[in-house]
């Protein structure tokens, strides 16, 4: 084996150093440490990043941090922030651009190394060229590294591209999602400052068309407060108080008057239609109020039999201008229910195409007492009553047992002990409504249609509850924007 002097080695090494280029930048001061692993391969070792993240990672975190963040941004926030990832989406590709550089001069400095080495396995012998040899394979498997780290860096590039091609379309979105709410807004803004001067012209018109009287009145009024600011002013206070007593009489004295009037009125009214009734065959037998049970008899012999006549029942309101028909009511007898007070009942009897009108002879008016019973049951969160099924879905009950029918501020219920047999809560295809046949329970009894294809007929213990358990379960669905009434009503 010969044996190379420490000036021949000093030759060698000075003659590969001046081989390589001056312009090859070196990334680190200090060559990277690498070892061989099976079959030649080079391991790298271990060691802790201090750049931070790789360009993989930051896109996906920053990708991941979207994702979470999107839903809770408004609009104008997620334009800035897709804004700012367009920008870090450019960043990272101009990192990846210089990441492009230093891989070139990685493979011009592993390309004149290797020639090096080459040249200076030519030179060596022995044990020293097989160093060279080597390191030979050493730089080799470094290219090879090399160019896998470069088609990683491709991938994420790619990725980068499609990221900030991602971006900036959200970015335009986004833009187009502000100025579109952003002219949204300004419409609604025109069309609430339309609607205010509307009504400030309306309102300026209504005061221009005022009468006269009511500006004589107001004018009236003024100079009466003016005289007695001054009688006060004169420290007058017997004359004060006498103003006022003669005030608070006259005040009185038009309520009195009111009353009065409405009572004539109604009078009127009655005599009226008392006097219409008596040329009519047919009158209503019963009492004219909530609890009573109406029915229609002849006046004389020589009326048709009402077996053979057709029937329907009305309410009509007191001026005659509405007249709503009671669906279902085409019997000789109809219990009134709560919607039919302050109401004048009416029933149309066809008889050999004659039709023979029969009218209440005032309102229907409400039983005593029911409504502070009403009040007292509504301070609770839902009230009870005892009731008995007559009929289920149209089909007679057999079992006449007791049952509670629950009224509360949400739902009804109706149940036999811990046996619940329906709860609902208020819906709009609920109906609720006092029978409308003539039996002797009529009056007592309720139509309940909990939802389609399920109605009950219970029976309560009074007419009193019956028509208390109407009123609250009207008054808790209207609550709820329901309207609680009988099939084809209208309220």
């Amino acid at each position: 084996m010969t044996k190379i002097s420490p000036e021949i080695e000093e030759d060698v090494q000075a003659e590969s150093l001046l081989s390589v280029s001056a312009d090859v930048s070196f990334s680190s001061n200090c060559f990277p440490k690498y070892k061989l692993g099976p079959e030649n391969q080079i391991v790298e070792e271990s060691k802790e990043d201090s750049k931070g993240l790789s360009l993989k990672e930051v896109v996906e975190k920053e990708t991941v941090q979207l994702s979470e963040q999107h839903k809770r941004l408004s609009v104008r926030d997620l334009a800035s922030k897709f804004d700012k990832n367009l920008t870090a989406a450019a960043k990272l590709a101009d990192e990846a651009k210089l990441r492009d550089v230093a891989s070139l001069e990685g493979h011009v400095l592993l390309k004149k190394l290797r020639d090096a080495l080459e040249a200076l396995r030519g030179r060596m012998a022995g044990r020293t060229k097989e160093d060279v040899e080597k390191a030979i394979s050493l730089v080799e498997a470094l290219a090879v590294k090399l160019t896998q780290n470069e088609g990683e860096l491709i991938q994420e590039k790619f990725e980068v591209k499609k990221l900030a091609n991602f971006l900036k379309q959200a970015s335009e979105d986004a833009k187009k999602l502000v100025n579109q709410e952003k002219s949204f807004a300004c419409a609604e803004i025109e069309s609430a400052r339309a609607v205010v001067q509307r009504f400030g012209e309306a309102l300026e018109e209504e005061e221009k068309n005022s009468p006269k009287s009511k500006t004589q009145d107001v004018e009236r009024l003024v100079d009466e407060i003016q005289e007695a600011r001054r009688i006060k002013r004169l420290h007058q206070p017997s004359k004060v108080m006498d103003m006022e007593h003669e005030l608070l009489a006259l005040r009185t004295q038009i309520r009195e008057k009111s009353v009065l009037s409405l009572k004539i009125q109604k009078e009127l009214a009655m005599n009226k239609r008392a006097e219409e009734n008596k040329s009519c065959l047919y009158v209503f037998d019963g009492s004219e109020a909530l609890g009573s049970h109406l029915r229609i008899r002849p006046r004389s012999d020589t009326a048709p039999s009402l077996s053979k006549c057709s029937i329907q029942w009305y309410r009509v309101s007191l001026d005659g201008s509405q007249k709503e028909i009671i669906s279902g009511a085409s019997k000789l007898a109809y219990a009134p229910e709560p919607l039919d007070v302050g109401r004048v009942l009416q029933a149309d009897i066809l008889s050999n195409g004659q039709k023979i009108t029969v009218t209440s002879a005032g309102p229907i008016e409400s039983a005593a007492g029911l409504g502070s019973y009403v009040e007292t049951l509504l301070r609770k969160s839902s009230s009870e009553f005892n009731v008995v099924i007559s009929q289920m879905n149209g089909q007679d009950y057999s079992s006449h047992s007791n049952h509670c029918f629950n009224v509360g501020k949400l739902r009804i219920k109706l149940c036999r002990g811990w046996i619940t047999k329906s709860r609902e809560i208020y819906h709009t295809s609920m109906q609720l409504c006092g029978v409308r046949g003539d039996g002797n329970a009529a009056a007592k009894s309720l139509f309940w249609q909990a939802r389609k294809g399920l109605s009950y007929v219970l029976t309560f213990e009074s007419e009193k509850e019956r028509n208390a358990a109407i009123m609250i379960a009207r008054k808790h669905a209207l609550d709820c924007n329901i309207m609680l009434a009988g099939p084809d009503d209208r309220v």
